[in-house]
């Protein structure tokens, strides 16, 4: 599946057209100060719509703001699901473009692989099932792309704020299961 959805964005010209990012990652990891705080929110906006990769590396800045380590992990996980609920609306607005228009559709049922089929049939079976917290759980499952949740779900749903409600928690959620997962083996963020 996310084989499919790869090659659709490499061979579909978003890969092609977008320019590198790798940049902002490496400026994540090391981003430090108020101005951190900045580039995590824009990374976590960008990670919402666009980017590849994982938000995770947010819980790796070392912002050094004088405060103590808690203080600044509940700032970066505040930050980061502002920026990735700001991301996710932008994200929205563009999947209800899109689902007037047809062409993701159409790109998708041109794709080698079934995306199309297998994503509306699970994506349908969550958000009916489950609606906005069903999309809050998805972005909470450390590892997976944040973009295909966030587009899946804006294409069927129609709520705005509903829609950022549900990406700021599932994205505050997603730092937290990582970090208690991270503590639970040692590793301190």
């Amino acid at each position: 599946m996310l084989e499919g959805v790869a090659e659709l964005l490499v061979n579909g010209g978003v890969a092609s057209i977008w320019p590198d990012f790798s940049w902002l990652s490496a400026a994540v990891e090391t981003a430090t100060g108020w101005v951190g705080l900045a580039i995590i929110f824009v990374y976590s906006f960008l990670i919402a719509f666009i980017l590849p990769g994982v938000s995770e590396v947010v819980l790796f800045a070392p912002l050094d703001l004088g405060f103590p380590d808690y203080v600044h992990l509940g700032l970066i996980m505040v930050i980061s699901g502002a920026g990735k609920a700001a991301g996710s609306v932008f994200a929205f607005h563009i999947g209800q473009e899109a689902k007037e228009s047809g062409f993701i559709e159409k790109r998708l049922r041109q794709s080698r692989f079934d995306i199309m089929e297998w994503t509306e049939r699970k994506t349908l079976e969550i958000a009916q099932k489950w609606g906005y917290l069903g999309l809050a759980a998805a972005l909470c499952v450390p590892g997976f792309p944040d973009t295909l949740s966030i587009y899946a779900f804006s294409i069927l749903e129609k709520d705005y704020l509903k829609f950022a409600v549900a990406t700021f928690t599932g994205s505050i959620g997603r730092l937290v299961v990582t970090t208690v997962t991270l503590s639970g083996v040692g590793i301190t963020v």
